[in-house]
């Protein structure tokens, strides 16, 4: 069959293939080059596909071994912003259905481009039984710390969910709220709902930050996300930190200290 079929059309062949298939073992007895790379792209592909889908299943495993019953709803929550110089930190919580094919391939937002995380927040938004996102200004860090004020904004995005929980894995947190909790050191690597989290939170917050870049474009916000690159730290020597620049945070708060202010 392979010989009296052009590479072109074991190419498109493959590509329809989405499991191993009897005549792919003639494909192996076929001499032509064209075919044997044509095969060995499928298999490298298939098992990447195989590993990617063992994760998404141990992710879920992950999360409903912490159901207090069959069925019990667990919520994820993560945060974005904890480290920058400026802008808000957001949090959000979520809440997943037992299964969601739709997210396979889901993972700590960091490791994910901001393209593919836009379309995966779009996705969560609708498949999820319920999400929320809270929003703590610079201001409300400054006054607490940004451990305190990162946990309250957390426990407020928990209480606004229109679902609640039965139970609640947190990203390297412990809270205060109504239901029990776990915190889980990088749960966005091991808890499918805590990557949900974390793709709405990261997307919430950059949006955000495009704003601000708006509003504020010397600091180059829609680049840097508010984080202290060389190039923030560079306009923040030359134009001193604006209104959403965090005043705990160093170097802004020596520049407070020196008396200089942007707008």
């Amino acid at each position: 069959m392979t010989q009296l079929t052009t590479i072109k059309e074991i190419v498109e062949k493959l590509k329809m293939a989405e499991e191993a298939e009897p005549w792919m073992e003639e494909l192996a007895q076929d001499s032509r080059a064209g075919v044997k790379n044509a095969l060995a792209r499928w298999q490298r592909q298939y098992d990447k596909r195989k590993i990617i889908l063992q994760e998404h299943m141990a992710k879920i495993a992950f999360d409903r071994s912490f159901a207090p019953f069959e069925g019990a709803l667990v919520a994820g929550v993560d945060e974005a912003g904890r480290g920058p110089l400026a802008g808000p930190v957001v949090t959000a919580a979520v809440i997943l259905p037992q299964e969601v094919p739709e997210l396979v391939g889901l993972d700590d937002s960091k490791n994910i481009s901001k393209t593919e995380r836009q379309r995966l927040a779009e996705i969560i938004r609708n498949v999820a039984i319920a999400y929320s996102t809270h929003i703590q200004s610079a201001r409300r860090i400054d006054e607490l710390n940004i451990y305190a004020a990162t946990r309250e904004s957390m426990e407020q995005a928990v209480k606004t969910l229109e679902t609640k929980p039965a139970f609640v894995i947190v990203d390297a947190m412990s809270l205060n709220v109504d239901c029990p909790t776990e915190s889980v050191i990088k749960g966005d690597a091991q808890s499918l709902a805590v990557a949900a989290a974390s793709i709405i939170a990261k997307t919430t917050r950059d949006a955000m930050m495009d704003d601000l870049h708006n509003d504020f474009p010397v600091y180059h916000f829609g680049k840097n996300a508010g984080y202290g690159t060389a190039e923030h730290v560079e306009a923040l020597q030359e134009h001193g930190p604006c209104e959403h620049h965090r005043t705990s945070f160093e170097p802004v708060k020596s520049m407070i200290a020196e008396g200089r202010s942007g707008r």
